[in-house]
């Protein structure tokens, strides 16, 4: 659904013009839900990537940590992000969490049927890799641009 697909975008973006250091692993989570259990267990921090409805503007760009990621999602208004907070409230039940969580979301503008950003968020995604990126380098890893 064109603008869902923002997450996948941008690690696509990420993996094709960064050179990405060993400890970070990149994974395209699409829906998985609970099957991403493995990947978030026990690792120091996990970065998600996604559209949210932050009830804001088509194109904002939003930076939730920790408690804050449940928090907006309390109205449980997606059927797609309950696999998230189902995924984390997992990893807490278990005593699996990672030390610290981040999702960047961006707020969608179509949910239209289709493979493609909407022009909007095609023209907001640099700002998106420029938030991970910063992110990322918040947390110690070191990324260089590739070179083309």
């Amino acid at each position: 659904m064109q603008d869902e697909g923002v997450g996948v975008q941008a690690v696509w973006a990420l993996e094709k013009g960064w050179e990405l250091p060993p400890e970070l692993e990149v994974v395209d989570g699409g829906t998985a839900g609970l099957d991403l259990l493995p990947y978030i267990e026990r690792r120091d921090r996990v970065l998600f990537v996604d559209a949210v409805n932050f009830k804001k503007e088509p194109g904002y760009i939003g930076v939730l940590e920790d408690q804050e990621i449940p928090a907006l999602f309390a109205t449980k208004d997606s059927l797609h992000h309950l696999g998230l907070l189902d995924v984390l409230a997992a990893a807490q039940l278990l005593e699996v969490a990672p030390r610290e969580v981040c999702l960047i979301g961006v707020q969608p503008q179509s949910l239209e049927t289709g493979l493609e950003l909407s022009p909007l968020l095609q023209g907001r995604l640099e700002l998106l890799l420029e938030r991970i990126i910063a992110k990322l380098r918040e947390w110690g890893l070191i990324l260089a641009p590739r070179h083309p």
